[in-house]
C-alpha cells in the first residue's frame, strides 16, 4: 500500500447491518489518496462486490488482528468482550466513556497493547457538536418499533423478531398496515424532541399518521422541573432521545407507574438513549439491552397493574441499515480525510486526548 491506510472491519454484533465507511464515501476517500481494506461480510448491507467496484481491497472476514498495527480500524459497534490487548488504532462506537457496564475491562485492552481508540460518540465540531451521528434514523426506527410494540399489545401479542427494512417507505407502510391502516388515534411524548434523535422519532410519528396534537414534544425546558412526569402515563407510547450526561431524577419510576394503577394509558417505552447500564439512567424500570430477536422486555409491576413493555435496543438504526449508514458516513467524511493529519487536526487530537484521560482512569481501577 502507498496510500493512507484504513481498515474496515466487519461487525460481530447480531442483526447489525450498517457501516461506518459506505462504498460511495469508500471512493471519495480512495480519489483523496486512501487505500481502504475492506473486510468480507454476509452480514453487511452493502455487498463486498459494491466496495471492490469502487476500488477497494476486499479482505478475509475479521481479519483485522492480523492488519499491521499502523493500519486504523474503522468499525461501528464495540467489539466483542476479550481479554486480548488491543494494538491498533480502532474507530468506532465503543460505550465505554460513561461508565457503563465493563468499561475499564474495555479500556485496559488498549493499555496492555499500546493501541488507540477514537470514539466515534465523542468526535465533535468545533462547536461541540458530534460531526457524525444515527440520531435521526435511531429516532424514527425507535418510534417505529415502539408503534408496532403497541400494534402487537393491542392483538394481546407480545412483539416478534424485528427484520431490516429495505427503505423508510417500507417502515412506514409496514407500520401503518400494523395499526390497521393508520396510527390516527394513537398518543406519543418524545422527551429530546429538538435532537436529531427526537426530531426522527416526531417525523415517523408523523409519517405514521398520529394528529399534531398527539404527538407531544418535550426538551429540556419541559423536563427541568425533574421526574418522574405523571404525564408521561397519559400517552401510549413514551419514546426517550435524551443525551444523558450528568444525575438527573427519573422519568419513570416503578412506583409512579404503580400509582396510576388501571388509570394508566402508558403501554410502551422505547429507551432509544439505552442508558441502560448507566448509574444515572432517567428511566430506572427495566435493566436489559433488547434484542432485534426479542424486542420487548416487561416491566414488573405486579398483579392488578396494566402490562407496560420497554424497547432498548441499542442499534436500532439497523432497521434502515442504508440509509443509515450513507447519512452516517458522509457526516463523517470530512474528519476522515483529516485522519492522516490527526496529530494536528483538532478533532482527532480533542478525541485523543480524551482517550488517554478515560485510559488514565481505567488502568488506576484496574491496577495496571
Amino acid at each position: 500500500m502507498t496510500g493512507h491506510p484504513l481498515w474496515l472491519r466487519c461487525e460481530k454484533k447480531e442483526f447489525e447491518r450498517r457501516a461506518a465507511l459506505t462504498p460511495t464515501t469508500a471512493k471519495q476517500l480512495i480519489d483523496a489518496g486512501f487505500d481502504i481494506s475492506v473486510e468480507r461480510d454476509e452480514q453487511r448491507i452493502f455487498d463486498d462486490a459494491e466496495y471492490e467496484a469502487v476500488g477497494c481491497k476486499i479482505v478475509e472476514h475479521n481479519s483485522w488482528p492480523n492488519a499491521p498495527t499502523t493500519t486504523p480500524i474503522i468499525g461501528l459497534k464495540e467489539l466483542p468482550v476479550s481479554d486480548d490487548p488491543l494494538p491498533h488504532t480502532h474507530i468506532q462506537f465503543a460505550h465505554c466513556y460513561k461508565n457503563q457496564a465493563g468499561w475499564s475491562k474495555v479500556l485496559s485492552r488498549f493499555h496492555r497493547g499500546g493501541g488507540s481508540l477514537y470514539d466515534l460518540e465523542f468526535l465533535n465540531d468545533d462547536k461541540g457538536r458530534r460531526v457524525a451521528a444515527f440520531g435521526f434514523h435511531a429516532g424514527f426506527a425507535g418510534a417505529a418499533a415502539g408503534a408496532l410494540a403497541l400494534a402487537a399489545q393491542k392483538k394481546g401479542e407480545k412483539l416478534g423478531l424485528l427484520e431490516p427494512y429495505p427503505n423508510e417507505q417500507a417502515m412506514v407502510t409496514d407500520v401503518k398496515a400494523r395499526l390497521g391502516g393508520s396510527g390516527k388515534g394513537t398518543k406519543a411524548l418524545v422527551i429530546g424532541a429538538l435532537g436529531r434523535c427526537g426530531r426522527g422519532a416526531v417525523d415517523l410519528f408523523r409519517k405514521i399518521g398520529l394528529e399534531e396534537d398527539d404527538i407531544v414534544k418535550w426538551d429540556m425546558a419541559e423536563t427541568a422541573k425533574g421526574g418522574p412526569f405523571p404525564e408521561i402515563l397519559d400517552v401510549d407510547i413514551f419514546v426517550n432521545c435524551i443525551y444523558l450526561s450528568s444525575s438527573i431524577p427519573p422519568f419513570l419510576t416503578h412506583e409512579s407507574i404503580r400509582a396510576a394503577g388501571q388509570t394508566r394509558k402508558l403501554s410502551v417505552v422505547v429507551d432509544v438513549s439505552c442508558d441502560t447500564t448507566n448509574p444515572y439512567n432517567p428511566i430506572p424500570i427495566y435493566s436489559i439491552n433488547t434484542t432485534f430477536s426479542e424486542p420487548t422486555v416487561p416491566v414488573e409491576l405486579g398483579p392488578e397493574v396494566p402490562p407496560l413493555s420497554v424497547i432498548s435496543i441499542d442499534h436500532l438504526p439497523t432497521l434502515l441499515p442504508r440509509e443509515a449508514s450513507e447519512q452516517f458516513s458522509a457526516d463523517l467524511l470530512p474528519s476522515l480525510l483529516e485522519l492522516p493529519n490527526r496529530k494536528q487536526a483538532r478533532v482527532w487530537v480533542e478525541a485523543e486526548q480524551l482517550f488517554q484521560e478515560k485510559l488514565a482512569e481505567a488502568a488506576k481501577v484496574e491496577g495496571l
